[in-house]
């Protein structure tokens, strides 16, 4: 048996939003055709992360960048840049830090 292709963002988000609402593991594994654990495993995502997007493999800096934006909500994005650049070969601009932080991706 084949792995079969990742779940879109919408059924995530579904897988989400019917957790939320109450409905069992079991019920929502059938409202999106995928099996108990993708459930479990996509819920749990959500709730540690805060979000369900997929992140590319090999981008540290989003990485990084959320770890430091999680930890210290108050910072401004002129106080985040320098923090995740620190010992890092590839820089993060201000810009960057911002439509992270401005579009939820944190």
């Amino acid at each position: 048996m084949g792995k079969r292709m990742d779940l879109s963002e919408f059924d995530k988000s579904q897988i989400v939003m019917a957790r939320r609402l109450g409905q069992s593991i079991s019920k929502t594994a059938a409202l999106v055709g995928c099996s108990r654990s993708a459930v479990v495993s996509i819920y749990q995502k959500w709730s540690n992360e805060g979000t369900v997007v997929n992140r590319r493999q090999g981008h540290g800096e989003e990485r990084r960048l959320a770890s430091v934006v999680r930890s210290n909500r108050r910072a401004t994005v002129a106080q985040i840049a320098p923090e995740v650049n620190a010992g890092s070969d590839r820089k993060v601009s201000e810009y960057t830090v911002h439509q992270f932080v401005a579009y939820g991706a944190a």
